[in-house]
C-alpha cells in the first residue's frame, strides 16, 4: 500500500486513527530511565497495554568521523547489555544548551581525541520504536584535526580505523553488529559513492 501524505488532523489518508490514550503510569524509574504503561484503545475498539522505555529525551548523536576519504574510525567500547565489548561508532547524548553539531564534536572530541572542521547531518534513527522514544543523529564528520576533551567513560576507548568499503568484512565480525552504526554506515557509504559517481560525471 502506498503512502498518501495528504492528512487530516492526525490521520493519513488509507491510515487509520492514532490510537487513543486512556491511562498513563509510571511504573519503575531509575537513575537514567523510567517505565511506563500506556492504556490504549485502537480505531477498531480493541484495548491493550503497552509498556514504554522513556528517558530525559535530550536527543543523541551518533559520529561517522572520515580521517580521510576511504576510511572511517570505530570504537571499541564495554557493552553493558551484552557484558562484552562490541566495535561501534561514536556516540552520546545531546548536552542542554547544545545543538547536535556542538554535541557531535564534543563526543568526538572525548571519544576519539579528534575535532573536525566540518560536521553534516546525514540521517535520524530510531531503536524499537515499539518499546521507547529513542532518536538519534546521525552526522558525518570530516576534515579532522587532533583535539581532546576528557569524557566520562570509566576506562579509556580503543580507536580504530576501518575502510568503509569493508562494511561486508566487519559484519562478519562477532563484536560488530549495533544496528544503528550498521545502517549508518551502509547510509553513509552510499553517500560517498554517489558523490563520487557525480564527481566522475562532472570531469566528463
Amino acid at each position: 500500500m502506498s503512502r498518501d501524505d495528504t492528512a487530516t488532523g492526525d490521520t493519513l489518508i488509507g491510515y487509520p486513527r492514532k490510537p487513543q490514550i486512556l491511562a498513563r503510569q509510571r511504573v519503575a524509574q531509575s537513575r537514567l530511565f523510567q517505565i511506563e504503561s500506556l492504556d490504549l484503545r485502537f480505531s477498531n475498539g480493541e484495548e491493550r497495554q503497552f509498556e514504554c522505555l522513556t528517558g530525559a529525551d535530550r536527543g543523541a548523536v551518533m559520529i561517522i568521523a572520515m580521517p580521510d576519504p576511504e576510511h572511517v574510525l570505530l570504537i571499541r567500547e564495554y557493552a553493558a547489555g551484552f557484558e562484552d565489548y562490541v566495535l561501534t561508532l561514536p556516540k552520546g547524548l545531546v548536552d542542554p544548551g547544545e545543538d547536535i553539531i556542538t554535541a557531535a564534536n564534543r563526543e568526538l572530541m572525548e571519544a576519539c581525541g579528534f575535532g573536525a572542521h566540518r560536521i553534516e547531518p546525514l540521517v535520524e534513527l530510531s531503536l524499537a520504536p515499539n518499546y521507547m522514544r529513542h532518536r538519534m543523529q546521525v552526522l558525518m564528520a570530516t576534515d579532522l584535526y587532533p583535539k581532546r576533551l576528557p569524557g566520562d567513560e570509566p576506562e579509556p576507548l580503543i580507536v580504530e580505523t576501518h575502510a568503509i568499503e569493508e562494511l561486508p568484512a566487519l559484519l562478519m565480525r562477532e563484536d560488530f553488529h549495533e544496528a544503528r552504526a550498521i545502517a549508518a554506515l551502509y547510509i553513509a557509504r552510499d553517500k560517498l559513492r554517489e558523490e563520487k559517481r557525480r564527481g566522475g560525471m562532472d570531469l566528463l
